[in-house]
């Protein structure tokens, strides 16, 4: 994981995504998972392209069960956006970088 991705657990979830004056986006994901591999890099650069200015977070699914059922994770990849603590979007699958880009810049 890169070093500007902050990793989330069942544990961690609501103080740094839920609770940050930041906007966040959060990558649930698996090691298993092919297609999570492929935005992994994505889900990565952003996150230095946005520090200092929104959360990018990744959670893995398969050692944090509760966060994923809380938010109804059926398949990964979910990336899931949240503003003020409150879910504002959603993407399932492996999306290009642009699309990640362009919802997390319009959360700011």
């Amino acid at each position: 994981m890169g070093g500007n991705v902050t990793a989330v657990t069942d544990g961690t979830f609501d103080a740094t995504v839920l609770n940050s004056p930041l906007p966040a986006m959060v990558d649930f994901w698996a090691v298993w998972c092919g297609p999570c591999r492929m935005i992994g890099p994505h889900v990565e650069a952003l996150a230095g392209e946005f520090v200092g200015r929104a959360v990018v977070a990744k959670l893995d699914v398969d050692t944090n069960r509760q966060t994923a059922i809380r938010y109804g994770i059926q398949s990964i990849p979910t990336v899931l956006f949240f503003k003020g603590g409150k879910l504002v979007d959603r993407l399932v699958g492996a999306v290009d970088k642009k699309v990640l880009n362009d919802k997390l810049t319009s959360l700011l």
